[in-house]
């Protein structure tokens, strides 16, 4: 039957449907006020609640979670629209807000990831392909393909990688070290200020001997760290995706072994590194800690967008402006949007010193990302793996890797978008969440996620039009083509964001999935800057909770954990 009858007739209730918060209850006075409906946001708010805090959420759009969000973009198809996978959210915060309890449901991947070859096939065999999963004899079998010696040594790796990604936990759950107490005059504010230092110890001993590794990582390139391992390209490329994806950045950059770290230290159903779809989308994720705020007490709003933080004569946020004009007094104002739209955006003029305003500017926010949605009638059948009675095969649950051949290839797409123009072979993750979820789309039919790099923010100088993002994700498709014929065909409707259009859609400044890259100078101690990277800002009161502080960016939730705690300790000295 035509996909277009399926859509009439499987036409079902969003995932998301009773989640918009009812517009009448909104008081005039709270103890604390979320500016953002994101996940970190949500945190925040559930815990500032759970402590005691009365709280509420303003979130601009008409629908929760921030980038973590699901939609119905076709009809009866819901998307992932923007974040699409979940690994990260803290193993503390799923357990402490009850998230299961809450309707948060998740579906595991086994396999991991598949890597198809534009090849041909010898002795009419398919060409090759690389599938990775939980399965270490498997994997080994799956890289014999391309290398004995790679095979044999990808446990090492594997272990290797675990342990550092395992010994930085400690500084996940924790502001940063307070070096501005520290270094004070005060031997009272030295001394409180010392606590700080515990994550770091800790992190530390877990470390042990490793110390020089998790420096290495942190610092080096990923290319220099998989050449010491590695000799097959396909194995290297498809290791190396999780090193530059949502990044500006090619594998032979410094720093692209922090992006790989911070994208493997996640767990799910107590899996290491393990990935998952959440049913009904990301959107679900939010749902579920939006439900646990509400059940803590918490005022949740949607199409509540903030005007400006309001400052008080002494320097202090007390409430903010909404863009009808209503004022709404707290004692604590915290942001979940980005350091730039914070403090640019919804800040008076005048409050912020200038030397402040400039290093702001300075922060970057360069993404190389461009989202696309797809809804399809049929699922891809790859020639590496072909599957001829349509029925969803292993690999088609797992991230797909596309134009992962070599190194090469990524640094070639790197150096299109470097040079102001969208990559010409770009590389593609695809992800297919209804090969497992089946509340996604009509029967028969599929939502296929292309997270594609590298697009820059303007083309060769200029704006983004219409005609270039068609033309661009028609270049996408024929690729995917490439490596499953009959894809272009199955197509039903797609929904195309560039940089510019996550930045306008979702409030990712500069189009950065991170809320801020993830380089070596925006971390720890320097994120968002090294004068606010414990959460709290020059005014008083008010607090940053989003992906552009500590730790960074990802459906982790360790932002809006840390906000909350550190606002309430304050809240705590003041009544004292």
């Amino acid at each position: 039957m035509a996909a277009a009858v399926w859509i009439r007739r499987c036409q079902r209730a969003s995932p998301l449907a009773g989640c918009r918060a009812k517009h009448s209850g909104l008081k005039t006075q709270y103890d604390a006020l979320v500016i953002g409906g994101g996940h970190n946001g949500l945190i925040a708010a559930a815990y500032l609640q759970k402590g005691g805090v009365k709280t509420a959420v303003l979130e601009r759009r008409h629908v929760l979670g921030g980038a973590a969000v699901s939609e119905e973009i076709i009809p009866g198809f819901h998307f992932s629209r923007c974040s699409y996978l979940l690994s990260l959210l803290r193993p503390h915060i799923y357990s402490d807000l009850e998230l299961k309890k809450h309707g948060l449901k998740v579906y595991m991947r086994d396999p991991h990831s598949f890597t198809p070859m534009l090849e041909d096939g010898v002795g009419g065999r398919p060409p090759r392909s690389l599938t990775l999963g939980s399965n270490l004899a498997r994997n080994q079998r799956e890289i014999s393909k391309f290398s004995e010696k790679d095979a044999k040594a990808y446990a090492g790796f594997i272990s290797h990688i675990d342990k550092l990604g395992e010994a930085i936990h400690p500084l996940l759950d924790a502001p940063a070290v307070d070096i501005q107490g520290l270094t004070s005059g005060s031997l009272r504010k030295q001394l409180t200020a010392a606590k700080s230092l515990k994550a770091l110890l800790k992190c530390g001993m877990k470390l042990g001997k490793n110390i020089p590794d998790m420096y290495e990582i942190v610092t080096a390139p990923i290319t220099k760290i998989l050449n010491r391992w590695f000799e097959s390209e396909p194995l290297k490329a498809m290791l190396a995706t999780d090193a530059v994806i949502g990044a500006m950045i090619s594998p032979s950059n410094p720093g692209s072994g922090y992006v790989l770290l911070h994208h493997v230290m996640g767990e799910l159903e107590k899996e290491k590194g393990a990935w998952g779809y959440v049913e009904g989308g990301m959107g679900g994720v939010s749902k579920a800690i939006a439900s646990a705020a509400r059940s803590y007490g918490a005022d949740v709003f949607t199409e509540k967008e903030v005007e400006q933080v309001l400052v008080g004569s002494d320097g202090a946020a007390r409430g903010v402006v909404l863009k009808d004009g209503t004022e709404i007094h707290s004692k604590i104002v915290l942001s979940n949007a980005t350091p730039y739209l914070t403090f640019k955006n919804l800040m008076p003029q005048g409050v912020l010193p200038p030397e402040f305003s400039k290093a702001i500017d300075q922060i970057d926010y360069t993404s190389p990302v461009t989202k696309i949605n797809v809804a399809v009638d049929k699922l891809p059948n790859f020639l590496a793996a072909p599957t001829p009675d349509g029925k969803p095969g292993p690999h088609h649950q797992c991230s797909i890797h596309l134009n992962c051949e070599s190194v090469e290839v990524l640094t070639s797409a790197y150096h299109d978008a470097v040079n102001g123009r969208p990559s010409t072979r770009p590389m593609l993750e695809a992800t297919i969440p209804s090969a497992l979820d089946p509340t996604l789309a009509p029967p028969g039919c599929h939502v296929v996620l292309l997270f594609t790099q590298f697009t820059p923010y303007h083309i060769e100088g200029r704006e983004w039009t219409e005609q270039d993002k068609q033309a661009y994700a028609d270049n996408v498709f024929d690729w995917v083509e490439r490596y499953a014929p009959g894809f272009k065909k199955s197509v039903v409707g797609r929904d195309i964001l560039t940089p510019p259009d996550l930045e306008r859609i979702f409030g990712l400044t500069g189009g950065n999935i991170f809320h801020g890259s993830m380089s070596l100078d925006q971390l720890y101690l320097a994120r968002p800057l090294p004068s606010i990277s414990d959460y709290r800002t020059p005014i008083a009161g008010l607090y940053l909770c989003g992906s552009g502080c500590h730790p960074g960016g990802g459906v982790m939730g360790s932002p809006g954990w840390n906000a909350a705690l550190t606002a309430m300790a304050d809240l705590k000295s003041l009544r004292r």
